[in-house]
């Protein structure tokens, strides 16, 4: 009988890679989500049957260890970048965590693989930063033979980050960015997913991967490279810190004087937090290498996604080919 994975968080971004990989691996596939219906397209990654949604709430142990029942690996994958209502930081990237952990060793789970972020820290003033490092601390404390990743900005398809901002470019002449300066190394989704499946199924040592792509630029050379992918031209400019600091408060509390009608998708006074810190690999940390993988390069992937942001969409390129022609 084939083994099964339990993935918390399954459908997102990604969490759905993970699942994927994990089916082709002809692994059962159990997505354990808050909403299993808007979780449907994750079915057909494998046969009938072989991927399946179901319902969990990691702030709840009962919940946890249902969906856990009868797993030989478990994948954690939930994580947020803004608190809304009673998922908060905490709750989430450092109580929810240790709750999977925990119940893994509880159920003698074989392997468990985590997926955290460049930049944990349990002493940064950034909620995100030190709950994503406790989150850590607390499975490797429960499963020490855990692998985690910790990915730097992660780029693909249905990413939250160049789709955000090319959508943006769309709408006038000027792109603000907060951290114009800030250095990230992108890294493709399905990078990530390839490392989380050798970390179940390969031989590899237990502990922390930093993931990040073979290029590490700053905020502005992500958005002129995403600018020449869309072929847009736009005055990118950089928004101090002091004044994305006030704007973001503005939105935080706009968000809770709403009850949550509102939700803060903009920039939170957490983000801007972040922003003033580098998010490359550290030096001496495990990486890429040491799962034998050769990170993929941006300008491999991202025409692949970002070409509907171009002034003619899909007829960008029949129009540049239409210029070359003599009547």
């Amino acid at each position: 009988m084939s083994k099964l994975v339990t993935i918390y968080g399954g459908s997102g971004f990604v969490g759905r890679y993970i699942a994927r990989r994990m089916a082709k691996e002809g692994w059962r596939v159990r997505v354990a989500v808050r909403k299993p219906n808007e979780a449907i397209f994750v079915k057909p990654y494998g046969v009938v049957g072989q991927v399946e949604p179901i319902f969990c709430n990691i702030r709840d142990d009962a919940s946890v260890r249902e969906v856990m029942q009868g797993a030989d690996a478990v994948v954690n994958c939930v994580g947020i970048l803004n608190e809304t209502g009673k998922n908060t930081f905490d709750a989430l990237q450092n109580e929810g965590a240790e709750r999977i952990a925990r119940i893994a060793n509880e159920l003698g789970v074989e392997k468990m693989l985590h997926v955290s972020a460049i930049g944990a820290d349990r002493d940064s003033k950034s909620d995100y930063a030190r709950t994503k490092a406790l989150g850590e601390e607390a499975i490797l404390r429960h499963m020490p033979n855990a692998v985690i990743l910790r990915p730097s900005i992660v780029f693909g398809p249905e990413d939250g980050f160049f789709n955000r901002f090319a959508s943006m470019a769309m709408m006038g002449p000027v792109l603000p960015v907060v951290g114009a300066a800030t250095r990230f190394q992108p890294v493709y989704v399905d990078d990530v997913a390839k490392a989380g499946v050798i970390g179940l199924t390969g031989q590899v040592k237990s502990g922390i991967y930093e993931l990040g792509g073979p290029e590490i630029l700053t905020f502005r050379e992500l958005m002129q490279e995403m600018l020449g992918v869309i072929r847009r031209r736009r005055l990118i400019v950089n928004v101090p810190f002091w004044a994305a600091r006030i704007m973001a408060f503005g939105f935080d509390m706009l968000q809770k004087i709403s009850f949550g009608l509102f939700t803060n998708g903009m920039i939170t006074r957490d983000q801007v937090k972040n922003l003033r810190k580098d998010n490359v690999v550290s030096e001496g940390a495990m990486t890429f290498a040491d799962l034998g993988i050769v990170p993929t390069a941006l300008e491999a992937v991202l025409p692949d996604y970002l070409w509907r942001f171009r002034p003619s969409g899909q007829y960008s390129d029949i129009k540049d080919s239409a210029k070359n022609l003599k009547v």
